[in-house]
């Protein structure tokens, strides 16, 4: 495992009632109420915001590698994050695909942004070798 040499950022939550309840950061921006998924309420689940913030993540990404090859992604670059809640047994576990629309850039550059961006990700670093992950150019 590599050792974090500097912290750039900590982000803190408090959540009560787990997959039910709510969960709000320290410094209020985040402040939500949770459903379990395909249940009955108006919350989020935590699949849904894994999704949100891995794409988020992986975008930033993908503008940092663009940048580094000196191009610019296309101001309508899109992802399109799926994160499955499954079983094996009796044993829960998540599988996720990344579904990556970069029009306009030519289809070897825009693999080599999505390859690129998938190597220094934290959240695809976090996820390699520990669930399912599919990464698709479309």
């Amino acid at each position: 495992m590599t050792q974090t040499e500097k912290i750039l950022y900590t982000s803190r939550t408090h959540t009560s009632g787990g997959r039910d309840g709510t969960s709000r950061s320290s410094d209020g921006r985040l402040d939500i109420k949770l459903s379990s998924p395909g249940m009955a309420g108006t919350g989020t689940n935590p699949e849904q915001l894994f999704a949100a913030g891995w794409s988020a993540c992986f975008m930033s990404a993908m503008m940092l590698v663009a940048g580094k090859m000196n191009r610019k992604l296309p101001a309508d670059a899109a992802i399109d994050a799926e994160v499955d809640l499954g079983l094996c047994g009796d044993e829960f576990l998540l599988r996720a695909r990344l579904n990556i629309s970069l029009p306009g850039l030519e289809r070897e550059t825009a693999q080599a942004v999505v390859d690129g961006a998938h190597q220094i990700c934290p959240y695809s670093r976090a996820t390699r070798g520990n669930i399912d992950v599919s990464i698709n150019l479309v």
